[in-house]
């Protein structure tokens, strides 16, 4: 008879793995969620807040002090934000020929035209896509994180219990 053996939960082989393989995993899921949001960000910036999460349980695993784990938290959540800037500039940067073209109307390409011209809605839509995007990601991972930090300084201090 085969007996299947369950793999162990190791606390050591989810967050101390190699910084490598956690930021090709990242690198993964973040583009499958900005082809999820059709190139928008939105999706990336929801899964900001279980990133925050896998970075501050990762910090505090690697850094023994609660104000060096928030640091690298921090440091994290703009690494992450910066793939995730990097993603939509390759996104959406080849509009940029069409919006500097004075014979192109930018109006069929069919994005939202926010603003009353069609060319500041183009240029309104690209900052929102490549800058606005990742910096909305960056607080929502630092809000995940903080909140991962406040729960777990809680438990160990025997707050809400």
């Amino acid at each position: 008879m085969i007996r299947l053996s369950r793999p162990e939960f190791s606390v050591a082989k989810t967050f101390g793995q190699h910084w490598a393989g956690a930021f090709i995993a990242y690198s993964v899921m973040n583009l499958l969620l900005a082809g999820l949001g059709l190139g928008t960000p939105v999706f990336c910036i929801v899964f900001g807040f279980g990133v925050g999460w896998f970075c501050a349980r990762r910090a505090e695993f690697f850094v023994p002090t609660v104000q060096g784990a928030m640091k690298r938290a921090l440091r994290y959540a703009f690494v992450t934000s910066a793939v995730t800037g990097v993603l939509m500039a390759a996104i959406w940067a080849r509009l940029v020929p069409i919006l500097l073209n004075p014979r192109v109307n930018p109006g069929s390409l069919g994005l939202p035209l926010n603003l009353y011209d069609t060319r500041w809605s183009l240029a309104g839509w690209i900052v929102l896509m490549v800058f606005t995007g990742p910096a909305v990601q960056v607080l929502m991972t630092v809000f995940g994180s903080y909140l991962t930090f406040l729960v777990r300084v809680g438990e160990r201090s025997g707050i809400g219990s």
